[in-house]
């Protein structure tokens, strides 16, 4: 009688740890090819993708792996981690830092060490193959997305028409900064901007702006052709004909910047303002934020080529 209760705390435990690491199996999957998946290096994409985005999916398998082997190591061990995690991560909220990562650790520890999954190797195969096949499922289609990407490696002026419509994209430089930067300084820069979009002058040139969400809407493309974007305002809703992606001519692809500050302020709290993202999706931000994945490219009016 007592063995079955063992067996079924530590099948408890399988079934803890399963949730917690196919939760962040899936979480870093979608996240690793969503904002990482940037450098042109595939060994530091890799890195990125195993130390940063799966960290707590393979953190989860190993603990588990480690205390069905050594009860007393692997007990220590969790406790271990969970304090340092609440060291390293001290900057996280409690519903990420402690409902995901701390108590997990802790509870699973202890359900473990009092519990004895039987049999030991089919809690090791689903431990371990679950979160994989998860990983798999979610990385090979966004892989082969990533790889199908385009680009034309230039990032100096690019002229978009849509609807009528033509405005140049500032080149890479102060206009076009590869680093985050919140909506006022993102303004500001604008304002100051050079007509060639390459300096920042010591007065008001007011020649450059933020695109309105509208226009970044309807710029978006993919694969060298128009996405076909409309923004309803009512909805606060982005459409498109084709779904646009990281590319040039509007992206770089080898950026970790993915969002865009528009010029228009949210309908719903003027602190906040529209970003776009390389997908396309349309969403406010504080105006004050300015992470490193958020930036903005620059905008300006000129006449047809046509």
């Amino acid at each position: 009688m007592k063995k079955n209760i063992k067996t079924k705390i530590g099948w408890i435990g399988v079934f803890i740890t399963l949730i917690f690491s196919s939760i962040w199996a899936y979480w870093g999957a979608v996240e690793n090819f969503h904002e990482g998946w940037y450098s042109s290096s595939i060994l530091e994409n890799l890195f990125m993708m195993f130390f940063q985005y799966l960290l707590f999916t393979i953190l989860f398998v190993t603990l588990a792996i480690i205390i069905l082997k050594w009860k007393k190591f692997g007990l220590v061990l969790h406790f271990i981690v969970a304090a340092f995690s609440v060291w390293f991560f001290s900057g996280a909220s409690f519903s990420v830092l402690g409902l995901m990562i701390v108590i997990p650790i802790i509870a699973i520890g202890l359900i473990y060490y009092y519990g004895e999954p039987e049999p030991k190797q089919w809690a090791y195969r689903i431990l371990i193959f679950v979160p994989l096949i998860i990983i798999l499922a979610i990385s090979i289609p966004q892989g082969i997305k990533v790889s199908q990407r385009i680009n034309d490696n230039n990032f100096g002026v690019r002229i978009v028409e849509f609807n009528g419509v033509t405005l140049a994209w500032a080149p890479r430089g102060p206009g076009w900064p590869d680093k985050g930067i919140s909506w006022y300084e993102a303004q500001k820069i604008c304002r100051y901007l050079s007509e060639d979009g390459t300096t920042i002058m010591d007065e008001e040139q007011n020649i450059w702006r933020l695109p309105t969400v509208d226009e970044a809407v309807s710029s978006m493309m993919l694969h060298g052709q128009n996405a076909g974007g409309v923004w309803d305002p009512v909805e606060e809703k982005a459409k498109y004909e084709r779904t646009p992606d990281k590319e040039t001519p509007l992206w770089d692809l080898h950026s970790k910047v993915i969002y865009y500050w528009t010029g228009d302020t949210s309908i719903q709290d003027e602190r906040q303002a529209y970003i776009i993202v390389y997908h396309g999706g349309v969403y406010d931000k504080r105006k004050i934020d300015g992470q490193g994945y958020l930036s903005f490219r620059a905008v300006k009016e000129v006449e047809s080529e046509n």
